[in-house]
């Protein structure tokens, strides 16, 4: 029998950035909230003296279980899909906090022209310049529309930087400054200036300073241990939700944060969403939520399943283009880099940070002309420190036998004689990526797994190219004796890990038949439910896509506000 809570104003599935912010939000505002979360609660003194690369990184403490929940994985409609059985291309987070937990920390705002990405590209090149089956949008929001909401999540999280050359306006600086520059970061930044690029310091969650925010919340400063990516941080230094917006939430006493609950689907009658159902994981007892609005801030799959599962929205249908649910899946092309080798320069290689770094913006969004060039969009240029943790880093040169005794010599040698330039390279979305529920694979709970149907295309495969030769340069600049650099972008490998930058299934826009939801994230279909988080993405950016989710779920939780008051569409 089906257990029935008392009625809520809001319930949030998934605690993590996304839940996180708006959990705080509503409640310093007055509304009774609770939060939902498949995985367990966890706090700083979880990660105090475990700097333990095998737990985490390679055996993937923080992450889901892909023996209870997974997705399958096709190439294309031809293929039959087959489920994602360990962890490779990307990482799933799990617990409170979510993937704000064991992300990096780069904290990039998107170009305004990745906001009116298709009306800006056909103005310039005309529409011939996008292929055929690409299926790009302008997002229905302005990057002046959402700058004030991007400068709320950086004051939240205490972003360090300094100001992008090449970027949209600000209407503020960032409220902390830059981290310090390794001798590394010093080459990259004087080669690019003498190539004629405009080099800046990667905006970084992880404090240059002691700061406090305007919510009172006081961290420390980053220590640059290196362990970052795929690790909770020991000193609070990398902002995520449980160290910032989650214990503003409970300050308030309006937050009932409650771990271990699988949802499994949004109620609904009449047009309305009514609450959630879940599944205690403790006791296997299954629970109804109900609320008087329903927000679904879980990861970009999870986003995109429940709606599927729960029968709400249009699902998405690559053969007539038509619905919107599962559509414009996109990843990221980040194979562009090139590795520089030098025999007689020795570097730290081992200590860093994970936001730790100088990147260019020359050849990213529409930063240069792409006339002559087979793709559109581009992505960012970097030479990133966070830190070559030992088992997980080997570099030696191409042509290098994988074993024996030359092997063995030129690891110790290169371990700390070589520098990478890396591409955060954009990706496009096409008429034949997307998501749908598998016809055959289930969840613990016998529900469909969510299926993706994704590869490289042209598109990628061009503009990986074309950031690999400019990375050869960049550290043939910076006196490499030995450059290696992709040469070729192969099909997409779902079994080797590149980023956890997935977007697109639930995406946004200003047109109810092309897109799932308007610009405070709100349903066009059902007015009191909201799906916040990079499934509202049209496209993916050449940036890493957090400070993106951040601004959107401020706004969203600015919409909630309003419609607890006043209801209907927002506009």
């Amino acid at each position: 029998m089906v257990k029935k809570m008392p009625k809520t104003d809001v319930v949030i599935v998934g605690v993590g950035w996304g839940g996180g912010i708006i959990a705080s939000e509503l409640t310093k505002q007055g509304l009774s909230v609770v939060g939902l979360e498949k995985g367990l609660e966890r706090s700083t003194e979880d990660y105090y003296m475990v700097h333990d690369e095998l737990r985490y990184a390679l055996r993937y403490e923080l992450f889901q279980d892909l023996s209870k929940s997974t997705l399958t994985f096709r190439s294309n409609e031809k293929k039959r899909a087959l489920p994602m059985r360990h962890y490779g291309s990307f990482l799933m987070g799990e617990g409170v906090g979510g993937a704000g937990v064991h992300w990096n920390g780069q904290t990039y705002r998107f170009l305004p022209y990745d906001f009116e990405i298709r009306s800006q590209t056909v103005d310039r090149y005309g529409e011939k310049k996008i292929p055929k089956g690409m299926t790009i949008q302008d997002w229905g929001i302005t990057y002046n529309e959402l700058e004030p909401y991007y400068d709320k999540f950086e004051k939240m999280a205490g972003i360090s930087g300094e100001e992008n050359p090449l970027g949209g306006k600000r209407s503020d600086k960032y409220p902390t400054g830059p981290m310090k520059h390794s001798p590394q970061m010093k080459m990259f930044t004087e080669a690019t200036k003498k190539l004629g690029y405009h080099p800046y310091t990667v905006p970084s969650a992880n404090l240059s300073e002691p700061y406090t925010n305007p919510d009172g919340i006081s961290r420390a400063a980053c220590q640059y241990c290196s362990f970052c990516e795929r690790f909770g941080c020991e000193y609070g230094a990398k902002a995520d939700p449980v160290v910032t917006v989650i214990p503003v939430a409970n300050k308030t006493g309006k937050f009932d944060l409650r771990t271990h609950s699988w949802v499994r689907r949004i109620l609904h009658k009449d047009g309305k969403a009514t609450g959630v159902l879940y599944t205690d994981l403790t006791t296997g007892e299954e629970i109804e939520q109900p609320a008087d609005v329903v927000v679904i801030t879980s990861y970009v799959f999870n986003n995109t399943k429940l709606l599927l599962t729960s029968k709400i929205g249009r699902p998405y249908d690559p053969a007539t283009g038509t619905g919107v649910i599962g559509k414009n899946y996109a990843y990221q092309v980040v194979k562009g880099a090139a590795t520089g080798f030098y025999d007689d320069m020795e570097f730290n290689n081992f200590a860093g940070a994970g936001a730790l770094g100088v990147v260019i913006d020359d050849f990213n969004g529409d930063n240069f002309d792409h006339s002559d060039l087979n793709f559109i969009h581009g992505g960012y240029l970097a030479l990133t420190q966070t830190g070559a943790r030992p088992i997980q880093n080997n570099p030696v040169p191409k042509g290098t036998p994988s074993w024996g005794a030359e092997f063995k010599d030129k690891s110790l040698k290169y371990a700390n004689r070589s520098l990478s330039v890396g591409a955060m390279g954009a990706s496009m979305p096409f008429r034949h990526h997307y998501l749908d529920l598998d016809p055959t694979y289930k969840d613990t709970f016998g529900d469909p797994l969510l299926r993706m149907t994704f590869d490289f295309e042209d598109q990628d495969r061009e503009l990986a190219k074309f950031t690999a030769k400019k990375a050869r340069g960049i550290l043939e600049e910076m006196g490499a004796d030995h450059v290696d650099a992709m040469e070729e972008l192969g099909p997409y490998d779902i079994t080797v890990y590149q980023s956890t930058h997935n977007t697109g299934g639930v995406i946004m826009g200003d047109n109810p038949d092309t897109s799932a939801v308007n610009n405070y994230s709100q349903m066009w279909d059902m007015d009191n439910l909201f799906v916040v988080g990079a499934s509202s993405f049209p496209h993916n950016s050449g940036y890493n896509p957090t400070g993106t989710v951040g601004a959107l779920a401020y706004r969203a939780a600015e919409g909630i506000m309003t419609y607890s008051k006043k209801g209907g569409q927002l506009v």
